[in-house]
């Protein structure tokens, strides 16, 4: 694989506490900033990880652990704010296959707290923990190569930098000029908190239209990977599944710019490929590509497994509101955005209508420019809107021509 072709990594450290909207923008803006103008190329497109090191997880077993679901989808959200926002300040397209002068980017935590260093007794194991989420050894074992690697000049950024580089050792081959510095925000911290855990599920599902995949999608998508829970490879259980309805074409004749909306196939591959960022585990990090493997089951059925077949990931075309949560009774959860809300309560009498269990619903926060800074010029809240909708990517799209729209699979 070309350098050109790889991801590149901007290794945060950890988030202020409380994770305010304006103290994550104080702490996290300038790296990223730093990183999106780097990566930023008229001839084509990048892709970037965001990895936030925070003590995320607890419990005292490597396989088994939890979280708060609030905490991190919260932390996640404000990020992929700042991604959306730094981006229409630097007029970089933010959705998959987004063309030159697009970045396209993935957030993930990592479970590192500040009194984890390297030790010499380290042996990198690629382990499931119950949740999706990785400590910092796995994920240096697992991920790479990288293009370019990140790093804040902070003492904080400087000690993540250096542990995550030991645990790397001798996965990649590092030029100087791959490893770059980046000026860091200013981070309070007061006693961190212990909020309390969020039960996780064996199955998940949500619904979306996922039409060139931005910010607010991955926000969802990374939201519900959250709340699943991962069943150990010798328990002999089935695995934790990940149901994605996507609308079908049918139902989106009507949107504005319906020629620029695209196919169902598109769409999905997309949903999954996104994923896949998040829940491949191997030791030979991409050394066998960077896309999953995908079956087409049937007409409007996409599957793809990972970690060893403990993940499974559906998506199945809808065309009805409802989709797949009427159809499948063993579904545990549903998740849903604020513009969504009333659609996870209808789903819930449909099924108490059947007699099945009514789902537990989980609302994932809106990316909102507002909450970042109150003095945010409105041309940059304006093209904000254009990063996290569908509707405004279409219309940049029918103004462009057409050109560079990267939906060819």
């Amino acid at each position: 694989m070309k350098r050109d072709d790889l991801p590149s990594l901007l290794l945060l450290p950890f988030p202020p506490d409380p994770s305010s909207r304006p103290l994550l923008n104080a702490a996290y803006r300038p790296p990223i900033t730093a990183a999106l103008s780097k990566l930023k190329n008229p001839n084509g497109a990048s892709k970037l990880t965001v990895a936030v090191a925070c003590p995320v997880l607890q419990g005292p077993y490597l396989r088994s652990k939890t979280l708060s679901w609030p905490q991190a989808e919260a932390l996640i959200a404000g990020i992929y704010a700042i991604i959306s926002i730094v981006s229409a300040e630097l007029q970089i397209n933010t959705e998959i296959d987004g063309g030159p002068n697009s970045v396209d980017a993935t957030v993930v935590l990592i479970d590192h707290g500040r009194d984890k260093r390297f030790t010499s007794d380290f042996r990198p194991a690629i382990e499931p923990n119950n949740t999706i989420i990785l400590d910092l050894a796995t994920f240096a074992t697992a991920y790479h190569p990288w293009k370019h690697i990140f790093h804040v000049r902070s003492e904080a950024g400087l000690g993540l930098y250096q542990t995550y580089l030991r645990f790397a050792e001798g996965r990649q081959t590092l030029l100087q000029d791959q490893l770059v510095p980046v000026e860091g925000g200013l981070t309070m911290n007061e006693q961190p908190s212990s909020p309390p855990q969020t039960s996780t599920y064996p199955t998940i599902c949500l619904g979306g239209t996922f039409d060139y995949l931005h910010p607010g999608h991955k926000l969802l998508l990374t939201a519900g990977a959250f709340l699943l829970n991962l069943p150990r490879k010798d328990e002999g259980k089935p695995p934790a599944r990940y149901i994605i309805g996507i609308t079908g074409d049918s139902l989106l004749k009507n949107k504005k710019h319906a020629e620029f909306v695209q196919a169902w196939s598109v769409r999905a591959r997309n949903v999954i490929v996104f994923l896949s960022r998040l829940l491949q585990l191997s030791e030979r990090g991409w050394k066998d590509g960077l896309d999953p493997q995908i079956e087409e089951l049937g007409e409007g059925d996409l599957r793809a497994s990972f970690r060893n077949g403990t993940i499974q990931v559906q998506c199945v075309r809808i065309e009805d509101p409802f989709g797949p949560t009427i159809t499948v009774q063993d579904i545990d959860a549903l998740v849903v955005s604020g513009e969504t809300r009333e659609g996870g309560k209808a789903v819930n009498d449909k099924r108490v209508e059947q007699g099945w269990k009514v789902l537990e619903v989980f609302e994932v926060d809106v990316l909102d420019a507002d909450e970042i800074r109150e003095d945010e010029k409105e041309e940059v809240k304006r093209g904000f809107e254009t990063k996290i909708s569908s509707s405004e990517i279409r219309e940049r799209r029918a103004l462009a021509g057409g050109r560079g729209l990267g939906t060819k699979i």
